[in-house]
C-alpha cells in the first residue's frame, strides 16, 4: 500500500469523525500524530523481536543445544526405545510386551509405592489446609486493611518463591529425605499456593451479603464466616481438589530424589538403566497422576454452577471420553 493511499485512508477516516473539519492544518497535524505512532508502535515490534531473538540464542547457548549432537544421539535412543517397549508376538502379531510391566510391577510391590506417594500428596494438603486458610483470608483487603494484610502476601509469596524440592532439602535435618519431610515440604507448599488462590476469590466476592451481615451488627468474624467464605465455598473445595492433583504430581517428583513413593522407585531404574522397569514406573505414574486428575475433574464439575454439567460418574466419564474427544472435534472442524 501506497503512502499516499494511506493518508487518503486515514484524512477519510478523520473526516467520519468529524475530525477534518476545523481546517487541513489540523487534519495533516493529525495524520503526522497517526503516521508517528504507527511507526513508533513498528519499532517497538522490531525491537522486541531483535530483543526476544538475542535472549533465545543466548539461552541455547548456555545449555549447549546442538542439533548435530542431538542428531547423532538418535541412534542410541532407537536402540532404548526397544527397552522401553520390549516386543513379544500375539497370535504371531508383533506387540508390546506388557507382561514384562506387570511381572516387575508384582515383584517390586509398587502399587505399596503407589500407596505412599498418594498419602504423601493427602497427608500434605489436608496438614496446609488450614494454614492457607489463615494466610489466604488475612491477605484479603476485605478482611485486613492495607498495608497490614501486606506481610500475609509478602509470606506467601516467599513460599511460593521457593519450590517443595528445596523445601525438602531445607528440611533434611528434621529427618532426612523421607516420605516425612516430602510430607511436610507440600504442607509448606500447600500454605503458598493455595492460600494465594483463597485470597483472589475473596477478592472477588460481591459487596451485598457482606453489607446484609454488617447490618445486623454481626462482629468481624462471623461476616467473615456468613458474609465472604459463604460466598466461595464451592470455589474453596475446587480449588483444593486442583491443588491436590497438583501435589501428587510434586510427590512424585521429590520421590525421584530420595523422598521415597513411586517417584524413588522410577529413579532407583534410571540410575540402574533398567529402562523397560523404568517405562512400567512411568505407566503407573501416568494412572496414577491420570486417575487424580479425572477424578479432581469430576468434584470441580459437580460444584460448578452450571445446569448444563452432566451427572455422569467416574466409570462412564472414562467409556464416553473418547467419543466425547471426537464429537468436540468433529464440530470444530465444522465451524
Amino acid at each position: 500500500m501506497s503512502s499516499q493511499s494511506s493518508d487518503s485512508r486515514l484524512r477519510d477516516l478523520l473526516q467520519y469523525f468529524g475530525l477534518a473539519s476545523v481546517g487541513d492544518s489540523s487534519v495533516e497535524k493529525k495524520l503526522t500524530d497517526l503516521r508517528r505512532r504507527k511507526t513508533v508502535r513498528r519499532l517497538y515490534a522490531g525491537l522486541g523481536i531483535v530483543i526476544a531473538a538475542i535472549v533465545f540464542n543466548a539461552s541455547l547457548n548456555a545449555v549447549g543445544f546442538s542439533l548435530t549432537e542431538l542428531f547423532a544421539q538418535i541412534p542410541q535412543f532407537t536402540e532404548a526405545l526397544g527397552e522401553y517397549f520390549p516386543p513379544t508376538t500375539y497370535y504371531g502379531i508383533p506387540f508390546i510386551d506388557f507382561m514384562q510391566y506387570w511381572n516387575f510391577i508384582i515383584a517390586e510391590n509398587l502399587f505399596a509405592a503407589s500407596q505412599i506417594t498418594i498419602a504423601i500428596a493427602i497427608a500434605g494438603t489436608i496438614l496446609g489446609l488450614p494454614g492457607a486458610l489463615l494466610f489466604g483470608i488475612m491477605a484479603s483487603e476485605r478482611v485486613v486493611p492495607y498495608p497490614f494484610n501486606f506481610v500475609f502476601r509478602a509470606t506467601m509469596s516467599l513460599i511460593r518463591a521457593i519450590p517443595a524440592l528445596v523445601w525438602v532439602l531445607i528440611l533434611i535435618p528434621l529427618g532426612g529425605v523421607t516420605p516425612f519431610t516430602a510430607t511436610l515440604a507440600i504442607m509448606i507448599d500447600t500454605t503458598g499456593y493455595l492460600g494465594r488462590l483463597f485470597t483472589d476469590e475473596l477478592e472477588e466476592i460481591a459487596d451485598g451479603p457482606i453489607e446484609g451481615i454488617q447490618s445486623t451488627g454481626a462482629n468481624k468474624s462471623q461476616i467473615v464466616s456468613f458474609g465472604m467464605l459463604s460466598q466461595v465455598f464451592r470455589q474453596f473445595i475446587a480449588w483444593i481438589a486442583f491443588d491436590l492433583e497438583h501435589n501428587v504430581r510434586v510427590a512424585i517428583g521429590l520421590g525421584l530424589i530420595g523422598a521415597g513413593g513411586l517417584g524413588l522407585e522410577l529413579d532407583i531404574q534410571r540410575k540402574t538403566f533398567h529402562y523397560t522397569e523404568m517405562m512400567a514406573c512411568i505407566l503407573l505414574v501416568v494412572l496414577l497422576a491420570g486417575s487424580v486428575e479425572l477424578l479432581s475433574q469430576r468434584v470441580r464439575s459437580y460444584l460448578r454452577d452450571d445446569d448444563e454439567v452432566e451427572e455422569t460418574g467416574i466409570l462412564e466419564a472414562i467409556i464416553t471420553a473418547p467419543k466425547k474427544i471426537i464429537t468436540a472435534t468433529a464440530g470444530r472442524r465444522e465451524r
